[in-house]
């Protein structure tokens, strides 16, 4: 047939492409499918023994005959020939007659089961996580939020990975001006290949420091969102799941916070708080007071100081440069190394490049210390956007104490605030709740107060969380 030449020289005859040829009935029939992609045991079982009763009873090859004998089958009748490969690379089993052209699902196993949580680990919570296949991740939400107002549309993005998207949203909570510029903007999306939800954010975020995108493994962190009036945007092949929009203050909550009692849960996030802070301006404060305002440290602390940098040759701006870089080499290998290196590196660089390099008068014991809280207080974060965030925001603050001391730090405060006010997620307020201030969502921000069920209810069914206008 010209159709199996055509399939043959597009393919470039690809050893993973199948070809059947069956005469039933008179009647010539092709089966095309990738034995890589398909299960062939499965279209030998029940694919090809169904066409044989089919011949056996003479009936016509019609898509009413044979949908009647393959039982729990997903049978689509193909009517172009891009839509043949199409459903070629997504499992099918291509049935091909002189009138007739058929996609029959016989999709083959290749995903992993529900893995546990690895990034975001769960205390109290459910340990299970999203994975690479798209159903599975789907039934992970269907199974949290069992109501038919959980909506979830899908399309294909990637001219040539045709890879499907899945946007789950809460009909009677989203807000459609948000839910109709998320799928405009999907719709836009011109990219030959989406391998990963990762793809995704570029095109959906204009902001490249802050991340007003967020990423998760977790679907109790999902269901939560949806719930707030946020859409979850599935991707097939990709274990990380994204949600928008994404507030700043969301970065300092997790999923164990609706596990534990309201008290206990306040400390910890103001304790998140006050890390970011300290991960962000303790090296830049320590080099303004050692270079520009001296006069406002004790004299018994400033002479311990500078008996401590009489033997480095560096001046504290450059001492800390090497000390965050050589952190941050630290950190990249233990994150690429193999687990069971892990802790060697660890012990080398921890312990015995540090005390080497005091003892070389490289660095003063005191700029280990500053570096080490401020690069400890950085990782209380498992969110890897808001780690490289800190990251950058240390160098900011420390360049400008560098140079302005305290009026550089005061100045870097005012930057961030600025840059965190004149961002938005998705057209919402970057800073919700606290920029516009809306009092009762308060309740859940830094601090976390109980919540009525009766306002909860209302808060669901009246102005969601991202509504609140």
């Amino acid at each position: 047939m010209k159709m199996i030449d055509r399939l043959k020289k597009d393919t470039g005859n690809s050893c993973d492409i199948i070809y059947k040829k069956m005469t039933l009935n008179k009647k010539s029939i092709d089966l095309v499918f990738s034995e890589v992609l398909s299960s062939g045991d499965y279209i030998n079982e029940y694919i090809i023994k169904a066409l044989i009763k089919l011949k056996i009873n003479q009936l016509d090859f019609s898509m009413t005959n044979i949908e009647s004998y393959l039982y729990g089958n997903n049978i689509v009748e193909i009517y172009s020939y891009n839509d043949i490969l199409n459903y070629l690379y997504k499992g099918f089993c291509i049935l091909i007659t002189n009138d007739l052209i058929l996609g029959i699902e016989a999709k083959n196993a290749i995903d992993r089961d529900i893995p546990s949580t690895e990034v975001e680990v769960s205390l109290l919570g459910p340990k299970d996580s999203f994975n690479e296949k798209f159903n599975d991740n789907i039934a992970l939400i269907r199974k949290r939020i069992r109501t038919n107002e959980l909506y979830i549309d899908s399309l294909d993005i990637g001219n040539l990975s045709q890879t499907k998207i899945g946007i789950c949203y809460m009909s009677n909570i989203v807000d459609d001006d948000l839910l109709y510029k998320i799928k405009s903007q999907l719709d836009d999306i011109d990219i030959d290949a989406i391998i990963d939800s990762s793809y995704l954010r570029k095109y959906l975020s204009k902001s490249h420091l802050f991340p007003t995108i967020n990423i998760t493994e977790r679907p109790d962190i999902c269901s939560q969102a949806l719930l707030e009036g946020k859409i979850v945007i599935v991707v097939d092949n990709s274990p990380y799941v994204l949600i928008t929009p994404t507030f700043f203050v969301d970065f300092f909550h997790t999923p164990d916070d609706y596990y534990e009692k309201n008290i206990n849960i306040s400390f910890v996030r103001i304790l998140r708080l006050i890390a970011f802070m300290i991960a962000v301006f303790l090296p830049g404060i320590y080099i303004s007071l050692t270079t520009h305002n001296i006069d406002m440290l004790p004299s018994l602390l400033l002479t311990n100081l500078i008996n401590q940098r009489l033997s480095v040759p560096f001046p504290s701006f450059v001492e800390c440069l090497i000390l965050l870089i050589a952190f941050e080499i630290l950190r990249e290998t233990d994150l690429r190394i193999p687990s069971k290196l892990g802790s060697s590196i660890s012990i080398l660089g921890g312990l015995i490049l540090g005390e080497a390099a005091v003892s070389a008068g490289i660095v003063s014991p005191i700029m280990i210390i500053i570096v080490a809280i401020s690069s400890i207080s950085g990782l209380i974060f498992s969110n890897i956007s808001i780690i490289y965030l800190v990251r950058y925001l240390r160098i900011l603050t420390v360049i400008l104490g560098t140079l302005l001391g305290f009026y550089g730090i005061f100045l870097s405060f005012l930057i961030i605030i600025i840059k965190l006010t004149s961002l938005t997620s998705m057209g919402y307020p970057y800073t919700y709740p606290f920029a516009p201030i809306y009092k009762k969502e308060l309740a859940d921000s830094f601090v976390k107060y109980n919540i009525s069920p009766k306002y909860r209810n209302q808060m669901l069914a009246k102005k969601n969380m991202i509504r609140g206008r």
